[in-house]
């Protein structure tokens, strides 16, 4: 009889970044998303179940030994933008402003927050259908900490709540990216690295809002590159935004070896 392996549960699972760290460290893992993304070669590496995270129940995770999520960041980031209409969306939500005739989104500060709390939800009932405590390591971006508070650490781009390891990996430096990235989308920056791994600390890729994307893909900015070559529900703007949205390899790694049942200094 083999050795049991231990369980990740991946939400809002997308590409499977969280997915292939635990798979390199010898988890079985079970996805969950909306919907199946599949472009060309990239689609999610595990086990998927389409299904609406917030309709889950933790109980069913029972067995699982640790939780990843990373929920859209898609309203966070727009209104991290310093655009007069995002600033105004923001203002609406707090109950000082009025939203814009051609909004259509969340209407209340709960409605913006809750696929991000969800996995928190999930979390608690996973653990008290356990009887022990199962670990929750969740990401967003840099604008969603006005919305739900602080993140505990951040790598890059790639903000983190929940529990959080006391050690981390170093962040590599930004680096410059080749012409081909700022003409065709390029993924890669000079030397063969993935950019998305690499913190935003200076030069023309900077992101002080806490974008993981270049342009404006998500409302009526100046910057519109994208949206020139690919409408709003296009599989390419769908494909670009689920690859930029994957979890970097090294961070998911981590995580995976720090929650490994074998593993006994976890958290702070």
């Amino acid at each position: 009889m083999g050795e049991t392996r231990p369980l990740c549960i991946d939400l809002f699972c997308g590409l499977g970044g969280w997915t292939e760290g635990f798979l390199a460290e010898g988890y079985d893992v079970i996805g969950f998303d909306i919907e199946q993304h599949v472009y060309g070669e990239h689609r999610y590496p595990a086990q998927l179940v389409i299904q609406d995270v917030c309709t889950l129940h933790g109980s069913q995770f029972r067995d699982a030994d640790c939780i990843v999520a990373s929920s859209p960041c898609q309203a966070y980031s727009y209104m991290a933008m310093p655009w007069q209409r995002a600033k105004q969306i923001a203002r609406a939500l707090r109950g000082v402003d009025v939203f814009p005739d051609d909004y259509v989104g969340a209407r209340t500060i709960d409605e913006l927050n809750a696929l991000f709390l969800a996995p928190q939800r999930i979390q608690r009932e996973a653990s008290e259908a356990a009887g022990r405590w199962i670990p929750m390591v969740q990401e967003n971006v840099k604008g969603t900490q006005p919305w739900v508070g602080p993140a505990q650490w951040h790598y890059g781009s790639y903000y983190l709540w929940g529990d959080v390891p006391a050690l981390m990996p170093v962040v590599p430096k930004a680096r410059k990216v080749t012409k081909a990235y700022a003409q065709h989308g390029s993924w890669k920056s000079v030397d063969g690295d993935d950019w998305r791994a690499t913190e935003n600390t200076g030069g023309h890729g900077k992101n002080p809002d806490g974008r993981k994307n270049g342009g404006d893909w998500f409302g009526k900015g100046a910057d519109c590159s994208l949206q020139r070559r690919a409408g709003s529900k296009s599989s390419a703007r769908k494909a670009a935004s689920a690859r930029i949205a994957k979890i970097p390899f090294p961070l998911a790694q981590h995580i995976a070896r720090v929650y490994h049942p074998g593993t006994t200094e976890r958290v702070a």
